[in-house]
């Protein structure tokens, strides 16, 4: 019996204009590459790639191949400025194109530099972790970090098409694949349903059209696309107390469950939908405890320094208007929240 191929499916990101642009899902689509470069006239390409020769399909103009890593140690201030002094020696110009491809950490790294070299030159994003195919790479933001924080440099620059080749994610180490159900695990609290039990370029294509929807309404991050951040503020204060220890995806689903736990402390859910989070982020297999010895004071701290925190600490919670943006929240029942999670001594919070 011939297995069925997965279809091509393709999710527009309305921005009015000329500003959208389409997310291509399913095997192959990397090879549309050459035809979204010829599209955009680029005469020149240069083309950052943390995977091995031959990921990126020849973009038919004179190319620069850059190498990158993915992991959060590049994910500098430092790596932008080498990537633009690059950009700069090839004689790369705003009517040319940057290509990323790797993981979540790379297409942030790389849609920096190109939105920050001649304050602004055209990028394409070629995700291939899952983590970036369902959300890293939609969207427009892009950001590095600090010793202070994570992603606390950044700006907005739109991709002008986003390949989502479904193919690259076969070889994906366990581990990595179950980084990435961290962000599809959330989906399940901002809009997106169940998408458990779904093959993965359908769950793919639900997490982006979601997003999708969500940027077209709010590109700049005013209203509603704090939905998205479901989980972010505890998940982007543990990565940095683990020392990257816990990956994204991993931090962002102990992150959704805190927010269960949180929502519930308030009164805001009731019990079942609190069970609802641990049942659903242990579903995909993602850690749902708080790894031992991180002191929840330290935690605090961190979590006072993310972007959505105008009046003290800010968390995205569930409720009974639906998910929304909740500022001014007690540190004590915060306080009080860490306290009671669950600890493991394991290095992944399992």
């Amino acid at each position: 019996m011939t297995a069925t191929k997965a279809p091509h499916r393709q999710v527009r990101v309305d921005l009015g204009g000329d500003r959208g642009y389409t997310v291509h899902i399913g095997p192959g689509v990397r090879e549309l590459l050459p035809v979204v470069v010829a599209r955009l006239g680029a005469a020149r390409a240069v083309v950052v790639s943390a995977r091995p020769a031959g990921t990126v399909p020849d973009p038919g103009v004179p190319t620069l191949r850059l190498a990158a890593r993915d992991g959060e140690q590049d994910k500098t201030l430092e790596t932008v400025g080498e990537l633009c002094r690059e950009f700069a020696r090839f004689g790369l110009t705003r009517g040319d194109v940057v290509i990323s491809c790797g993981g979540g950490t790379t297409t942030d790294t790389v849609g920096l530099a190109a939105s920050l070299f001649h304050r602004g030159v055209p990028v394409v994003h070629l995700p291939t972790s899952l983590l970036a195919q369902v959300d890293a790479s939609i969207g427009g933001k892009t950001g590095v970090n600090l010793p202070e924080g994570k992603n606390l440099v950044g700006a907005y620059w739109q991709p002008k098409a986003v390949l989502c080749d479904t193919d690259l994610l076969r070889t994906l180490p366990d581990a990595e694949r179950v980084n990435g159900y961290g962000e599809l695990a959330r989906c399940h609290f901002i809009g997106a349903g169940d998408l458990r039990g779904l093959p993965l370029h359908e769950q793919i294509a639900a997490s982006v059209s979601l997003k999708a929807a969500v940027v077209a309404a709010d590109e700049r991050d005013t209203g509603l696309r704090h939905i998205l951040n479901y989980g972010h503020t505890l998940g982007h204060a543990l990565e940095p107390a683990t020392d990257f220890a816990l990956r994204h995806g991993e931090a962002v689903a102990i992150g959704t469950v805190f927010a269960g736990r949180l929502a519930g402390a308030l009164g805001r859910i009731g019990e079942r939908r609190v069970a609802e989070h641990l049942e659903v982020v242990a579903g995909y297999g993602l850690p749902t405890a708080l790894p031992a010895g991180l002191d929840p004071a330290d935690l605090v701290r961190s979590m006072r320094r993310d972007k959505k925190a105008s009046r003290g600490l800010a968390f995205v919670l569930d409720g009974p208007a639906g998910v929304e943006l909740v500022q001014d929240v007690p540190e004590s029942v915060v306080t009080g929240c860490l306290a009671a999670m669950p600890r493991t001594g394991a290095g992944h919070g399992r």
